[in-house]
């Protein structure tokens, strides 16, 4: 397979494999275990990361938290249904947005959600995501709270909202408002499990990333290098940085190619961690030279998407094509709410 082609990261996978709903508890969820340096696979439960770390092991997690980015609102005067979706603020009252229908809403269609909460269409930008003015003197995302709808993935389809996935989509380490979606390798975390292995001595550190939709969004040019990765904001605080950069005498475990993501943007070549705060449009496939992630916790990606292409940079095309495979083949679940793999 050549790496440097899309069709290298397409496979098949049986509608019903995809996961709607997460295991319960969450750490029962199935759990693939790859060892890179000798090629094997293996597939335990989640919970059994106990046994599998070592004492000094440390994880990194994305405090990250998704907020109800989908507001359902109506044109004043036609009564017409349409949809924003909030991507991200870009100042005061003022947010980058997906707007539906689009063809139906030019620049100026105001958009009423509530007697007094509402916006404005302002401008296209090249991507097609609209810019939209709210009142400056309204909290947007305290009213997003109470009238947004969270922004499940298109593949776990609802006929209707259901409130376990305000629960459910969330990680247990979900603080910073921010994102469109969950990190989900987090999600497999019980407060149970990280007590335990903090008792063990693991440690865990919190950067953020917060994830956009892009995240779903399929590579859609032949040649992957000429991909143009969507941005995100992210951030390590200085005491995150300087306490990963002190010496570890065991593996520094990623959770989530966007603990990674987040990790390799702010490494320099020694792999030491700067701090601060940016937006990363870090594009990681094979090929790809690991500044400092030396193990990864992931889920199961879709195909042609940017973070499989991560996830085979960090273990080996052929060895991921191989766990996709054999993943398929013992009926494991996939994506957001699916089950897990552990890339040592």
């Amino acid at each position: 397979m050549d790496p440097t082609l899309l069709k290298s990261y397409s496979y098949h996978l049986p509608e019903e494999l995809i996961a709607k709903k997460p295991a319960s508890p969450r750490d029962s969820s199935r759990l693939m275990v790859i060892e890179r340096s000798s090629g094997t696979i293996r597939i335990g439960i989640f919970r059994d990361l106990l046994s599998l770390v070592g004492p000094h092991d440390r994880f990194v997690v994305n405090n990250t938290k998704v907020f109800k980015a989908r507001l359902l609102g109506m044109k004043p005067g036609t009564g017409g249904k349409c949809e924003v979706f909030l991507l991200k603020e870009i100042s005061k009252g003022r947010w980058q947005a997906l707007v539906r229908p689009g063809k139906k809403m030019p620049h100026g269609t105001v958009v009423e959600f509530s007697p007094h909460f509402y916006c404005q269409i302002l401008d296209t930008l090249p991507d097609g995501s609209r810019i939209v003015q709210f009142p400056q003197e309204v909290d947007v995302l305290q009213q997003t709270s109470l009238l947004g709808h969270i922004p499940l993935p298109h593949y776990i389809q609802r006929d209707a909202d259901d409130p376990q996935d305000e629960k459910d989509y969330q990680t247990s380490f979900a603080s910073r408002v921010g994102a469109n979606a969950a990190p989900t390798a987090g999600l497999h975390f019980t407060d149970e499990l990280v007590s335990a292995l903090k008792n063990k001595g693991n440690a865990f550190f919190e950067v953020t990333l917060h994830v956009g939709l892009g995240t779903f969004r399929p590579v859609q040019v032949e040649d992957i290098r000429e991909h143009k990765m969507h941005s995100e904001w992210c951030e390590i605080t200085s005491e995150t940085a300087s306490a990963l950069n002190q010496a570890c005498r065991g593996r520094e475990i990623a959770v989530g190619t966007t603990s990674c993501r987040t990790l390799e943007s702010f490494a320099d070549e020694r792999g030491q961690l700067s701090s601060g705060c940016h937006e990363t449009d870090i594009f990681i496939y094979p090929g790809y030279r690991f500044k400092r992630t030396n193990a990864l916790l992931t889920n199961f990606h879709l195909p042609e998407s940017s973070l499989l292409m991560l996830v085979s940079a960090f273990a080996g095309p052929e060895l991921i094509k191989e766990a996709y495979s054999k993943a398929i083949e013992e009926r494991m679940r996939f994506y957001s709410y699916g089950d897990a793999m552990l890339i040592l």
